[in-house]
């Protein structure tokens, strides 16, 4: 079992900031890739951005060159800083966590989710 904690999260005016983090815990051997992806009411989940091991990144066209991801690998941990938000960043954010647990067992496991609600 791997449990992924999220912090961050809120409320925030047209071109405002925050930051999310999310921290995993548990049966860790090695994590492949962390991320977030986020969901608006009516719609699908949705690849925000995501952050691998070695550091390699990948966003959604949508919030490039606005949010940046990043990561601790000693705590694993995965940060998303969102910059210039705007209206439709609006969504439930979800992070997520896949690789090795002890043993070599498979895992890919979901935050609860934190919800990130930008007025215009």
């Amino acid at each position: 079992q791997v449990q992924l904690v999220e912090s961050g999260g809120g409320l925030v005016q047209a071109g405002g900031s925050l930051r999310l983090s999310c921290a995993a815990s548990g049966n860790i051997f090695r994590i492949h890739a962390m991320g977030y992806y986020r969901q608006a009411p009516g719609e699908q989940r949705q690849l925000v951005a995501t952050i691998t091991y070695e550091g390699g990144t990948t966003y959604a066209d949508s919030v490039k060159g606005r949010f940046t991801v990043s990561s601790d690998n000693a705590k694993n941990t995965v940060y998303l800083q969102m910059n210039s938000l705007k209206p439709e960043d609006t969504a439930v954010y979800y992070c997520n966590a896949n690789g090795f647990g002890r043993g070599q067992s498979p895992f890919n496991s979901w935050g609860q989710g934190t919800q990130v609600t930008v007025s215009s």
